[in-house]
Order: structure tokens, then C-alpha cells, then sequence
């Protein structure tokens, strides 16, 4: 297996990236390696130059480093993530049934988490349109970049947290209460672009083969995996 194809992501995605890069090193005797961070490390680490074949992050993301110059149009849009609530195993679940229900289990949580991408801004923007940002903004806990939210809930040192469903489905000890209810749902498009990879033996041949793990990741085989990890194709 000589070919190789490098690929930056958000944790987000960190998951379902492996099961894909498994699925297609099988099928096709090419080797993805995915390494996944802080969407907000990842974009960094690209706009400082360093290189990939692929770069998969939110959307706004994705469009930001293409503007700059940092990656390669176009955009491949590919997965869609929702967020989603939830507590520690054990613990008693609150009700989410729509906006107004979670806007009074944020008032009552002793303490909330949330992350440092795509949902947490969501999350801020959600509670100042609320008027309580003041009321929680003491309580609020935001996760480092790269640490799951559903971490800190797990050993307790949060309530109530707030993530991408694919984040939290992985993690033990804690229970997903459900998705944002259809009122305030938030929907993060995950997209891929190529890297601007200097290395002068990467040519044509190459390229070729980063554009069949592209389309790879918008066939059937793959839409069943995302289904798999509580996200939707795009």
C-alpha cells in the first residue's frame, strides 16, 4: 500500500473519518490518514501552512481558508451533524421537547458545557437571543479545544452539555437526552477541500487519487457509515 492521502478534521468528525478511511483503504489499497483536533487548532494549523491533501471542517470554516488562499477550491459538501443535549448516566433527564423546555433546563442546570466549535457559537448566540446570558454566563463551562463536552459531563464537572450528536454517541458515562428540538435546531455542514500539499512528487496521479476519496465519501457505502454515526450526508 503506497499511496497515501493526509487529511486534517475537527473532532467532530474524528469517528466516522476512521470507520471511512478504514473502509476505503480496504476497498481501494489506499491509505487515509486522518488526524482530528480543535476545529479551531485545525484552521490555525492550515492557515500556518501546514500541509494536507484534505482539509474536512464546518462549513464557514472551510469557505474562510478558501477565500484566504489556504486551500483549493471547491467545497465538497459531505456530512451534516446536529446538536444535541445530554447529562450523566444515572442522572434525571430534563425535558427538551422544544425551546422554551430547554431554555428552562439551561435556568435550572447548576452548570453547562459547551464547545469551542460550530455549536457553542450556536449555543451563545442561542442564550443571548433568550436574554439569559447573563443569568448563566457564571455557569457556563467551555470544553478546551479537542476535549469532548461529553468528557466533563461524564466525571461530573458539568450538568448539562451541549455538542454535536456524533460527539456525544461515543462517549460512556454519560446519556444523550436527544437533539435540539426542530424549533432551535442547529444544523453544522461538514465540508472537505484539497490542502495546497508543496511536495513536488505529489502530480497529477496523485491528485487523482485524492479526488476518489472525495467521491468515496459521497457514495452509498459511505452515507451508510455517516447514518451510523448520527450524522446525514449532505
Amino acid at each position: 500500500m503506497s499511496a497515501r492521502i493526509t487529511l486534517i478534521s475537527s473532532m467532530a468528525t474524528r469517528t466516522v473519518l476512521a470507520d471511512l478511511a478504514r473502509d476505503f483503504s480496504t476497498r481501494a489499497g489506499i491509505e487515509v490518514s486522518v488526524e482530528s483536533v480543535g476545529g479551531v487548532d485545525a484552521a490555525k494549523r492550515v492557515q500556518a501552512g501546514e500541509g494536507f491533501d484534505v482539509v474536512l471542517l464546518a462549513s464557514e470554516a472551510i469557505d474562510r481558508l478558501i477565500a484566504s488562499g489556504h486551500l483549493q477550491g471547491p467545497r465538497w459538501d459531505l456530512i451534516r451533524s446536529t446538536v444535541a443535549v445530554a447529562v450523566r448516566s444515572g442522572t434525571p433527564h430534563p425535558d427538551i421537547h422544544d425551546g422554551d423546555a430547554v431554555r428552562q433546563a439551561v435556568l435550572a442546570a447548576p452548570s453547562i458545557s459547551y464547545s469551542t466549535g460550530p455549536s457553542g457559537t450556536y449555543l451563545t448566540h442561542l442564550f443571548e437571543r433568550w436574554g439569559i446570558a447573563d443569568q448563566v454566563r457564571d455557569r457556563m463551562v467551555q470544553a478546551p479545544p479537542g476535549v469532548p463536552v461529553g468528557s466533563l459531563v461524564a466525571k461530573g464537572d458539568v450538568a448539562l452539555g451541549f455538542q454535536q450528536l456524533s460527539e456525544l454517541l461515543p462517549m460512556s458515562g454519560i446519556d444523550v437526552v436527544g437533539e435540539l428540538p426542530p424549533d432551535i435546531k442547529y444544523v453544522t455542514t461538514f465540508c472537505a477541500a484539497r490542502g495546497l500539499l508543496s511536495d513536488q512528487a505529489h502530480g497529477p496521479a496523485h491528485d487523482a487519487t485524492v479526488t476518489r476519496w472525495l467521491e468515496f465519501l459521497r457514495s452509498a457505502q459511505a452515507a451508510d457509515t455517516i447514518r451510523r454515526h448520527g450524522m446525514t450526508p449532505a
